[in-house]
């Protein structure tokens, strides 16, 4: 490769002369002007003193830089005359600056090397002129250098960039990097062109040295103590050369095209090349470095590396491709205390063990990496080390991305980490690390998995797309999980379980497969101030013993309930907003516990509350309105303590008791509910005590179907219906309450119901039934289809009605009279013949209005469908 590459650069220094010939074929001649006394002049004075002496650097860089330190010894001054200065000099220089056709100079000039280009240049301004074209330095550099796309600067220690060959920083780009690079010593597999090789002498016609291998270039810079030395690795592959760097000295890969390809060290028994103590502001970059250790090999590689950099160590490692094919250890090793690298712009990629291991203390700066498809973690961080990884790409590894553990830190900035086996970012064992800005997705499992007393801050990432959860935590770890966006999760957002922390604060979490959040197994986490939202299953969900502090929350638009809470959990909800949900806001069941204080519940398609099945939770000081449902439902044997709530404007009941529940109800206000204030039947409990309970389209409190509570000194006025009303053998022990300035009366009591009643005060009420009845009114008149006053009802058996079909005492009287009829109870019902569903009109009420059904208790709730889901 490297003999072929050498060619090509040959034919390419001939075709630029061939091109250098006929740009200039119409050039205009230039006058006959004084040469320049700086520039040009000064380097070619400079260079000729180098020449002469014996300094080991005589380089280019050198003489287009300085003056030397040491004054030219001077000579005798000879008395002959300057041939160009008697009449046949004059004739022939005249013709030479004045006459000579410009492709006729600039072919001339094709042939000289640099060094002649920089003398040529004191003669005349035409001189000068001609020696500074690009094309001609052009040539020059391909031949030396092999860059053959742009020029390489080095315009301070260690900093080497490409710049484009029309940067207008420069006059000359190609020259101007021959002055910066030619201090530098060749190493090539083949002969640099137009150059006689010595070994260990200078190259003649040109003031350069080269050599066949690194290792001799290297023993020779470093015996030679250069200023800023500088090696140049040509094209080629180069095996075996012990490469141990402890000086500050720039190997640099030099090569046309994509230069790391075509310059490759590769070794097979120890690190490929190790920086060692002395290596401070050492330089390699643009080469690949390989460890291939034999297959067959006896020798262990625990701690063979391509790349090893040692402790109080600071190279600078840039644009190199780094690869190991040893299955044990890792390609580059970072290790020990001050070991403090510069690594960029390099590709670790498709090893067969570790990509990058930065341990024992070690530090560094790591950036614009490309680090991929390596069988073990792409980054390892362990012992205490503490890099800084920045914009680096790490991707389908066939492992976990980055692995910090064993006390590992780092700070990871603006990485990009996707499509690894396992997680993007694993934290184990104490480590701590800092990521910030990164985005971490298309994981085949999880996005960060912190466990075993892991710890670690996370802010401000983007953790999407991946398989299991964007965010796991366990075993007693508690990381910092702070303003990330955690979304489109094949499972759920942020997953805590077995005796999972942490702080999960100021995060948006949406559009995942299953809770936004999940605790579980005894974990305890503190969750505030995230946004929790349209995820297609639940919001929060706590269970098997999660407990939490999950305060000022928003949760939101979610397919299933926004919070969770069952199996013996018992986390705290506080100032939270949980609203706009498709099922229930606040979900508790089997023995779900917990305290629900001072949060927003609205605006739920179910209720905004379910108690079931013997949860025990604590609910305080919330609002709960705004369902299309009721507001809190407890049901099939469920309890609760159900505090200083406010409870209003919810379409159905305030609060449903049923099914055996016993909850207790505590100072609440109750009211402006489009239908009952609270609702308890099918031989449902609850002691109600202290509650204000007002301005509901129904009943205050609606008993019914064998329930029997306790109501003990509460309010209940300015109902638009009844004050109580108990029917369907129930019973209830009414305690010291007030009843009053209630629609149709104070308290109702269907046939049969006998309520046990102490010191209960009833009064103002308006009894609008009564009044309705004294004046021969319809019952229909005063409730129409959405109330149910409690009277006497009846059935026409000549018109064959059934028990469904309630007919009030006033249409019995003139719109049935004569007809055999049958009293049936006192209840709850509006009147059917003046609603116009038989099929005799009623002549006490006006047209007809709808078809419906009579005898029934307020509609039933909604239960939530999540256990049908799970």
């Amino acid at each position: 490769m490297s003999t072929r590459s050498a060619r090509t650069t040959r034919l390419k220094s001939r075709n630029l002369r061939k091109r250098v010939q006929s740009k200039y074929s119409s050039t205009k001649h230039h006058g006959n002007e004084s040469p320049s006394s700086s520039g040009d002049d000064i380097n070619s004075r400079y260079f000729l003193r180098r020449r002469r002496s014996n300094s080991v650097d005589g380089g280019l860089g050198t003489s287009f830089c300085h003056e030397s330190s040491q004054p030219p010894r001077k000579k005798k001054r000879k008395s002959y005359s300057n041939p160009a200065l008697q009449p046949q000099g004059r004739v022939a220089a005249r013709y030479l600056q004045h006459e000579l056709p410009d492709e006729v100079m600039y072919y001339i000039f094709s042939y000289l090397k640099e060094l002649d280009l920089c003398n040529a240049a004191q003669v005349c301004q035409r001189f000068r002129a001609i020696s500074n074209d690009h094309e001609l330095w052009k040539v020059l550099y391909m031949e030396v250098f092999e860059y053959n796309e742009s020029p390489l600067m080095n315009p301070e220690p260690c900093v080497f960039e490409f710049v484009s060959p029309d940067d207008p920083t420069y006059d000359n780009p190609w020259k101007e990097s021959f002055k910066q690079l030619y201090r530098g010593v060749h190493v090539s597999k083949t002969s640099i062109p137009h150059c006689e090789v010595t070994k260990g002498r200078r190259l003649k016609g040109r003031n350069i040295m080269k050599f066949d291998t690194i290792e001799s270039a290297y023993n020779y810079v470093d015996k030679e103590e250069m200023e800023n030395p500088l090696i140049f690795i040509h094209s080629g592959v180069y095996h075996g050369d012990f490469l141990l760097i402890d000086s500050p000295v720039s190997l640099i890969g030099a090569a046309p095209g994509n230069v790391m390809d075509h310059v490759i060290i590769e070794k097979e028994t120890e690190s490929t090349i190790m920086f060692v103590e002395g290596a401070k502001r050492a330089y390699l970059g643009y080469v690949t470095l390989k460890f291939s250790p034999e297959t067959t090999s006896t020798v262990p590689h625990h701690r063979h590396y391509a790349l090893e950099i040692a402790e109080n160590t600071q190279p600078i490692i840039d644009h190199c491709k780094i690869k190991s094919l040893s299955v044990v250890g890792a390609a580059v090793c970072v290790s020990g205390q001050n070991a403090d690298p510069t690594i960029v712009n390099c590709i670790i990629r498709d090893c067969e063990n570790v990509g990058l291991y930065v341990t024992d203390k070690a530090e560094g700066v790591y950036k614009n990496n490309e680090i991929s498809g390596n069988a073990l973690a792409g980054i390892w961080v362990k012992n205490g080390a503490n890099p800084i990884m920045r914009s680096n790409h790490i991707h389908h590894g066939r492992d976990v991305g980055v692995f910090t553990f064993d006390n590992g830190l780092g700070y990871f900035d603006n990485c990009d980490i996707h499509d690894n086996r396992i997680a993007g970012f694993e934290v184990k064992a104490g480590a701590n690390p800092t990521v910030i800005h990164c985005e971490v997705h298309h994981g085949q499992t999880g996005g960060i998995y912190v466990h075993e007393n892991g710890r670690g801050q996370f802010i401000e990432n983007k953790i999407h797309s991946n398989n299991f959860a964007g965010v796991w935590i366990t075993s007693n770890s508690d990381p910092t999980i702070r303003k990330n966006e955690i979304y489109n999760g094949q499972q759920g957002g942020v997953y805590i379980f077995g005796d999972g922390r942490g702080l999960i604060e100021h995060n948006n979490i949406y559009g995942n497969a299953l809770a936004g959040i999940q605790i579980r197994t005894n974990s305890n986490p503190i969750v505030r101030h995230n946004k929790i939202h349209h995820g297609q299953h639940g919001g929060i969900y706590v269970h098997e013993k999660g407990k939490g502090l999950i305060e000022e929350n928003e949760v939101y638009s979610n397919t299933l309930a926004g919070v969770w809470i069952t199996t013996g959990s018992t986390p705290v909800l506080r100032k939270n907003r949980i609203h706009s949900g498709k099922q229930v806001g606040v979900y508790f069941y089997d023995n779900g516990h917990g305290v629900l204080e001072d949060n927003d519940i609205f605006n739920h398609l179910y209720s905004g509350v379910q108690i079931r099945t013997g949860s025990n939770p604590f609910i305080r000081k919330n609002k709960i309105w705004g369902g299309q449902n009721g507001g809190i439902l407890v049901y099939n044997g469920g309890l609760g303590m159900i505090e200083s709530n406010e409870i209003f404007d919810n379409a159905m009941a305030g609060i449903w008791i049923k099914t055996d529940s016993n909850p207790v109800l505590r100072h609440n206000k109750i009211h402006d509910g489009r239908d009952g204030g609270i609702c308890i039947f099918s031989s449902g409990k609850g002691l109600l005590e202290n509650n204000e309970i007002f301005r509901n389209a129904q009943a205050g409190v609606l008993i019914s179907t064998q329930s029997h509570p306790i109501l003990r000194r509460n309010r209940i006025f300015d109902g638009l219906a009844a004050g109580v009303e108990i029917t369907n053998n129930a019973c209830a022990t009414l305690e010291e309450n007030k009843i009053f300035n209630n629609k149709f009366g104070g308290l109702c009591l269907a046939t049969g119901v006998e309520p046990i009643m102490k010191d209960n005060i009833i009064f103002g009420n308006h009894n609008m039934v009564d009044r309705a009845v004294s004046s021969g009114q319809c019952l229909y008149k005063i409730s129409s289809y959405t109330s149910f006053p409690m009277h006497k009802f009846f059935r026409c058996r000549t018109c064959n009605t059934s028990e469904r079909n309630a007919i009030c005492v006033n249409c019995i009287n003139t719109c049935h009279a004569g007809h055999d009829v049958e009293f049936i109870r006192h209840d709850r019902f509006f009147c059917d013949c003046g609603a116009g569903t038989l099929s005799k009109h009623c002549q006490l009420q006006g047209e007809p209005t709808q078809d419906t059904d009579t005898l029934y208790d307020s509609a039933a709730p909604m239960e939530s469908h999540t256990l049908r889901v799970n």
